[in-house]
């Protein structure tokens, strides 16, 4: 994981649960980060539980083949049809696998929340209007903090090598992230809570999506950060993410939300 020194301001994180964390002192944070978008189907989201248990019972951590590698590919279909796929184990490959075929792999995926086109590889976020055409090649953002890095490719003629093979429990609960996402997809992207529209100011609203539409340096950004965090509210740790909106906000949480939202630097 990328270091994040705002994280740092953050108490002990005891436990997470749907999209609050629960910290050490009895305080809670509602989460606006989750984890880049690794989490916005919540800390505990439906089934994955299970299907780690399941195959780990089974003994399958280690990277052998398995069928679950062909469930996936099918999971990835229901999203990207008539796509190809490539799987790799971390970040840290796949970036070493776009660098040798001529892409920056150092680069950050140029995010839709910000910018509607950008170099390929570009960054795929759920609850988002796909792009019309579709990317040549895109990193699809996984509803899952352990998931693989996936590459959705639109052509035959690539470069890239082949899938790593991945173990079983990490492909298990990655083929489950992907259901639950195809299953939330029609209703998770049409939250209105017309309160933090109305009160939207200095930000920029896309679907659940919220970004700061002034220029911040790191000091700025860092009294941002505090101001929400002192308000119940965990930000993004940096101004390169956005904010995301939870499934579900509570009245209370709308108004203290328009509230801070309109909190200028």
């Amino acid at each position: 994981m990328k270091d994040y020194p705002l994280l740092r301001l953050v108490p002990p994180v005891l436990r997470a649960r749907d999209f609050h964390l629960y910290l050490q002192g009895g305080r809670r944070l509602t989460d606006l980060w989750q984890y880049g978008g690794a989490a916005l189907l919540g800390h505990t989201p439906p089934h994955i539980l299970g299907e780690l248990k399941n195959t780990a019972s089974r003994g399958l951590f280690t990277p052998f083949p398995h069928p679950l590698e062909h469930r996936l590919i099918k999971a990835l279909s229901a999203i990207f049809p008539g796509s190809i796929f490539r799987v790799y184990a971390d970040e840290a490959t796949l970036r070493q696998v776009l660098t040798a075929a001529g892409y920056a792999g150092d680069r950050p995926f140029p995010d839709p929340v910000f910018t509607p086109d950008g170099s390929p590889p570009v960054l795929w976020r759920p609850f988002l209007q796909a792009p019309s055409p579709q990317p040549s090649l895109c990193v699809p953002l996984l509803p899952w903090a352990l998931a693989p890095q996936v590459l959705v490719i639109g052509t035959d003629d690539h470069p890239f090598p082949p899938s790593e093979i991945l173990s079983p429990v990490l492909l298990a609960a990655t083929v489950r992230s992907l259901y639950d996402l195809i299953a939330a997809l029609p209703e998770r992207g049409k939250a209105a809570f017309p309160l933090i529209t109305e009160a939207l100011g200095t930000w920029r609203r896309k679907g659940i999506y919220l970004h700061y539409t002034e220029p911040l340096d790191e000091a700025q950004y860092s009294r941002l950060f505090r101001h929400f965090l002192e308000g119940g509210f965990l930000l993004p740790p940096s101004p390169e993410q956005p904010l995301i909106l939870p499934a579900t906000l509570s009245p209370g949480e709308q108004a203290k939300l328009a509230e801070l939202l309109g909190f200028r630097l």
